[in-house]
This record gives C-alpha cells, structure tokens and sequence, in this order.
C-alpha cells in the first residue's frame, strides 16, 4: 500500500541524488517526517565471457574505486538511468562504457530496491551473453579494471566476503540460483 506524502520539502539536489523531507500519514492514521534519498535508479548487468551454460564460465567482473568504501570494490557494471533511458538500454550502455562490449544477448533477472528505509533508489539486473569488444568510454572519475573470473572463483569471493557489493552478489547468486540450474 502506498503511503502518499502530506507534503514535501526538497532539501538538496544534486548530480546524483536528491533529498526530501516528506511529511506522510502512516498506516495507523498518524503523521510523521520521513528523509529520502531520491534516485532515478541504475541498471546493472553480468556479462559471460563465456558460454553461460559451460561449465564453469567466465564472468568479466569489474574493480572500481568507490570513495564510499574506502578502496576498490569488485562489482557487476552498473550505472543510473539517464532521462527516458529504459533500463536495458541503460544496461547495454553501461557494458559498453565501463567493460568497453557489446552484448548480443540481454536478459533481464529482476529488480530490486537498494535500501527502501531511505532511498527510492531501484536496480534492474540482467545477464549478458555473446560479447563482442569495442571501446570503452569511461567517466572522468572512473577508475575500473576488467577482471575475468570463473564463476566457481566468483561464488569463493563471495562466500569468503571478498565480493560484498549488493548488487554484485544477488546478481551472481540470482544467476547460479535461476539461470544457470542444472
């Protein structure tokens, strides 16, 4: 059920984000301020270098800088929706920028909400098949490795918490657990 706001009060926007502070009636009739963090939500994609459905194939994973984090994460490319961009087209924009492929294959997996106790942020995952390289064209504060790993090694880094991206980790685990069934 969807809580609509009594009101609304911007309090910062950004190139990423924005904050609000609205003013909702909760579900037992009451009212109160909540804070939101809004965002136009991402796409994010897991590319197979490899057959998918090989054995034990080979997923071009990204390390990235993330100044939130302190260091590099290893991650799945991602990035947020432009105005109007549909979340495949993002996906496949995305591959290409930061893995510098196009996929001949694009299937959606699902979406999911990053953090809904404060943000509206939601990513639409997919995996990609039937790579083809061309040019990546990075953002100026993008710092990014490509790094191939079979999945056996991917599903060790995440047990071991080496992988620790949300979005990373529930796209491989979604994948393993749905697509890739034997």
């Amino acid at each position: 059920m969807a809580i609509p706001a009594l009101s609304n009060r911007q309090v910062y926007r950004g190139k990423v984000v924005s904050l609000d502070v609205d003013t909702v009636r909760f579900p037992n009739g009451s009212t109160g301020e909540l804070e939101i963090i809004r965002h136009p939500g991402a796409a994010a994609v897991l590319p197979f270098a490899s057959d998918p459905h090989g054995a034990d194939p080979t997923i071009l994973l990204i390390e990235q800088y993330r100044y939130a984090a302190n260091g590099p994460l290893i991650e799945i490319p991602a990035g947020r929706l432009n105005p109007g961009e549909a979340p495949e087209q993002c996906a496949r924009r995305e591959l290409l920028e930061e893995v510098g492929v196009k996929a001949g294959r694009l299937e959606r997996l699902t979406t999911i909400w990053t953090t809904p106790g404060f943000t509206d942020e939601r990513i639409h995952l997919f995996w990609a098949s039937d790579l083809t390289a061309d040019q990546h064209a990075r953002e100026p504060d993008e710092f990014i490795e490509v790094t191939p790993k079979p999945l056996s090694e991917v599903l060790t880094l995440i047990r071991g918490g080496v992988i620790c991206d949300a979005k990373t980790v529930l796209g491989i685990l979604y994948v393993a657990g749905f697509v890739l069934e034997h």
